[in-house]
């Protein structure tokens, strides 16, 4: 009989797979030796009270105990017999060759135009992927770059290039958007070109950074042999639309590609296709977005913070956290942004004169640094200076304060930093803690930098989020700006039903820089929802 259960072990309890075994046995009451076919599904740590859980959900067949035969004199024999559970049984799509088939253009090699592309091949769709940026390798030396010498490539960067911006990041694959498609879909996939089969377990799956390099290889891999295509150091300056239809796109090269079908997955920070379509009069809209710092602890000290003690197990991953808290009149948020434990905080510009951070890790975790953006909402009412520019005025409001921190920042990739104790107290700092922020930190005094809304909510969160995590108010804390790519500030508005611009017929607005979704997983959701959409709109 296959049954499920949910339960709580212990760390040691995890080890491996005999261990869980055993425990389980023992918590069910079920002999072990009468437990058959066993798979752990999720798991998730526990850690609200002071001894430390992983809350798992297990599949295992419960074998029956052998029984002496059933035999009576002068009758039939009567024999037990099992019947086999019904398993329902998903057919997965096949890649196709689509070296003949129709093409479709998709305007950028994120995770919303890569998990298009893998699904179109599978609809019997050729995917003509055109990416501003490097490829992933030659992306590496674009970083490098960035780092040692502060020279950044606009067209390639942290933000832009393949895989976008989520292939050197966290590559955290949670996501909240459980009514916007299979996440289980998007998982098998990542697990089939190299992901550890550990992400279809964990409750808060991550791939790492070093890890994401190679993915999305294997996924340009099989886009390739299948007959889709790739165009590097290719940036789309225009669309070609006729009757508002679209009909191809022209790129900085000067050449035209056609289709009358194209996805748009240019990423949040694709801040020339925002003004592409306001110097064309086609349709945008301003879309609320947050904005702050990014903090960095010790991770030892978030260790003990969420353990509760020092002397934790050691089986036990580095600790996280979330947060959030609403200003007194409930009118505005701060939160958590993109937490990573056992990371680095990385500049993550796109600009010559903007300065942006963000944080990433790698599979392991293994940075002895905890940071995560701890951002304010912004509302429509902060950009009101800007309002000559319409629905564009919230990305002049973030392209002003970038720059401002740049400016701050004597024009260089050294970020502005405080102590989190002395921007409580709104006091300059005259030294700064630790940090894994490569290119280094300018003591500053950020409250004189971030515009007043930012700091002053920013300090009120703190003082709560002190509160509820004894310790996280701390000198041996910085906080470093600025945090400003956590959304798009502008969205492409699509048809709710064809999912296709409401202006330009063909034209799929598709991602983060469409404005309909966050984060790796949300946006690989989106981009196999377009690619279905296009199926069942052209087939």
């Amino acid at each position: 009989m296959i049954k499920e259960f949910e339960l709580n072990v212990l760390p040691e309890e995890l080890v491996d797979t005999e261990t869980l075994k055993k425990a389980v046995a023992r918590k069910i009451s079920v002999r072990e030796n009468l437990i058959g076919d066993f798979e752990l599904l999720k798991k998730s740590i526990d850690a609200r009270k002071a001894l430390i859980t992983y809350r798992i959900k297990v599949q295992l067949t419960v074998l029956e105990p052998e029984r002496p035969s059933l035999e009576k004199v002068g009758e039939e024999k009567e024999i037990e017999v099992e019947i086999e559970p019904v398993v329902e049984i998903v057919e997965v799509e096949k890649y196709q060759d689509v070296h003949s088939a129709t093409p479709v253009i998709v305007i950028g090699a994120g995770p919303a135009g890569l998990f298009a592309s893998l699904k179109l091949i599978q609809k019997g769709f050729r995917p003509i992927i055109i990416e501003r940026g490097n490829s992933v390798s030659e992306r590496k030396k674009d970083l490098a770059q960035i780092i040692r010498q502060g020279e950044i490539n606009t067209e390639s960067n942290w933000c832009f290039g393949e895989g976008g911006a989520g292939t050197f990041s966290d590559g955290k694959l949670f996501t909240r958007s459980n009514k916007r498609g299979n996440i289980s879909e998007v998982l098998d996939l990542f697990v089939e070109h190299g992901a550890e089969k550990e992400i279809m377990i964990d409750a808060h799956p991550h791939i790492g950074t070093d890890r994401l390099s190679a993915i999305t290889k294997n996924i340009r891999q099989t886009i390739e042999t299948y007959g889709g295509e790739y165009h590097f150091n290719t940036k789309v300056i225009d669309l070609i639309v006729k009757d508002n239809k679209i009909k191809g796109v022209i790129t900085e090269k000067g050449d035209k590609i056609e289709s009358e079908i194209v996805v748009l997955a240019t990423g949040h920070s694709a801040r020339d296709i925002y003004y592409l379509f306001h110097e064309k009069n086609w349709a945008l809209e301003a879309k609320l977005f947050a904005m702050g710092v990014r903090i960095e602890h010790p991770q030892e000290l978030i260790n003990q913070i969420q353990y509760h003690t020092p002397k934790y197990s050691e089986l036990l991953p580095p600790a996280t956290y979330s947060v959030a808290h609403s200003t007194k009149d409930k009118a505005r948020g701060v939160f958590s942004f993109c937490m990573c434990p056992g990371g680095m905080i990385i500049p993550a510009s796109t600009g010559k004169e903007e300065l942006v951070v963000n944080g990433m890790s790698n599979s392991l975790r293994n940075s002895p640094f905890a940071n995560s953006g701890i951002v304010v909402n912004v509302k429509a009412a902060d950009a009101k200076k800007f309002s000559e520019f319409g629905e564009l005025a919230m990305l002049k409001l973030q392209e002003e304060t970038e720059k401002n921190m740049f400016i701050a920042a004597d024009k260089t990739m050294v970020a502005p930093a405080q102590r989190l104790t002395d921007f409580i107290k709104d006091r300059k700092s005259s030294a700064l803690a630790p940090s894994s922020y490569l290119p280094g930190l300018l003591p500053s005094n950020m409250s004189n930098i971030l515009p007043e809304f930012i700091s002053t909510n920013l300090r009120d969160a703190f003082l709560h989020f002190g509160k509820t995590m004894k310790g996280f108010i701390t000198s041996e804390a910085n906080i470093i700006g600025l945090e400003s790519r956590t959304s798009s500030p502008v969205r492409i508005p699509r048809d709710k039903d064809s999912l296709q611009h409401i202006q330009i017929s063909g034209l799929y607005p598709c991602g983060e820089g469409s404005g309909y979704s966050g984060g790796i997983t949300s946006s690989a959701i989106d981009g196999i929802n377009i690619a279905d959409k296009i199926a069942e709109t052209y087939k």
